[in-house]
């Protein structure tokens, strides 16, 4: 992780980035249950699951977010600060074993009207099955100074 100063002009419409694959475990599992106190029986009973058509544990849809999310932290910029997320969809389910990925695209940019000298950059970020599937799409919106600004 380093620190960049990025302001809002340097975000390029169109720029993707992608993170490494991470393996979900059962420990995440565990873990994000014991945090969030979701212990429903999908993601927690593999017996039950079994009977299920689904037939195994589904990743908790805010442990997914939350990793795929966080691959995508690699810089510090103090020119910028997320303003929050938009549209957050699970479109597929996640389980053990499975590798996920985060696809990070700008999508769009325009002057913040609420605030003098900033602009939103708005991220579609995409996290990816190891089978190139899309399990998760949420649009980050960024906060991000502008050049010049007071």
């Amino acid at each position: 992780m380093h620190t960049e100063d990025i302001y809002y002009e340097d975000y390029e419409i169109g720029h993707a980035r992608e993170t490494l694959g991470r393996t979900i475990t059962e420990t995440d599992f565990v873990v994000h249950a014991g945090h969030t106190g979701d212990f429903f029986p999908h993601h927690v009973d593999a017996d039950w699951c079994a009977t299920q058509p689904f037939g195994q544990r589904i990743a908790h849809g805010t442990m997914v977010f939350s990793i795929g999310i966080g691959m995508t932290a690699s810089v510090i910029n103090p020119q910028a600060f997320s303003y929050g997320y938009d549209r957050l969809r699970f479109i597929r389910p996640v389980h053990i074993g499975d590798t996920i990925r985060t696809r990070v695209t700008i999508t769009r940019k325009e002057p913040d009207v609420k605030r003098a000298g900033m602009g939103q950059v708005i991220e579609t970020c995409e996290v990816l099955n190891q089978e190139d599937q899309v399990v998760l799409a949420t649009d980050h919106i960024l906060l991000a100074k502008m050049k010049g600004a007071a």
